[in-house]
């Protein structure tokens, strides 16, 4: 089975390679990122199960720009607010975050609290490439019974004369 990407993003250089130790171990592949903008950079060039960001980095909105960044991915990560100031459920779900981790937190719990994030966000992909598909059929099932309205009347083509203007003598 292939190792899970995850893209760790915090300024904090000993949450980052405290984390991904921790994560490594567990089996995952780590990406780290110290800034907002590397991260954005990085979510454009590979692809991540799972994008776990710290809230406050080199301003207080870098954790939402690497949020944004995430959602627009066309391969949908599941997205992890970090943070040491916690939000209300509220505020993190509007931004777009699937879950708020609080900083410090035990390492079993973290690892725990990621693996059911993921289960939960892989099972929300099946439903919404199950509910694309059956979009799908639905529209080709339409199409399939259009031929059936044939009897229907068919208008002649209106021919369209298109008049050059006059040309004003001065």
């Amino acid at each position: 089975m292939a190792k899970r990407k995850v893209l760790l993003v915090d300024d904090e250089v000993t949450v980052l390679l405290t984390m991904k130790a921790v994560l490594e171990i567990s089996g995952f592949d780590v990406d780290t990122a110290a800034s907002a903008i590397d991260a954005k950079r990085k979510l454009k060039l590979c692809e991540y199960q799972m994008v776990i960001t710290d809230m406050r980095m080199e301003s207080d909105a870098a954790g939402r720009e690497v949020i944004a960044a995430a959602r627009t991915a066309a391969y949908h990560p599941a997205v992890a607010l970090l943070t040491a100031f916690p939000l209300a459920d509220d505020d993190w779900q509007e931004m777009g975050a699937d879950k708020m981790l609080v900083k410090p937190m035990q390492t079993a719990v973290l690892l725990r609290q990621i693996e059911q994030m993921l289960d939960k966000h892989a099972a929300k992909l099946a439903r919404l490439a199950s509910a694309a598909s059956a979009g799908a059929k639905k529209a080709v099932s339409k199409k399939a019974a259009a031929p059936a309205k044939r009897g229907a009347k068919k208008l002649p083509a209106k021919k369209v004369v298109v008049k050059k203007p006059k040309r004003r003598r001065g």
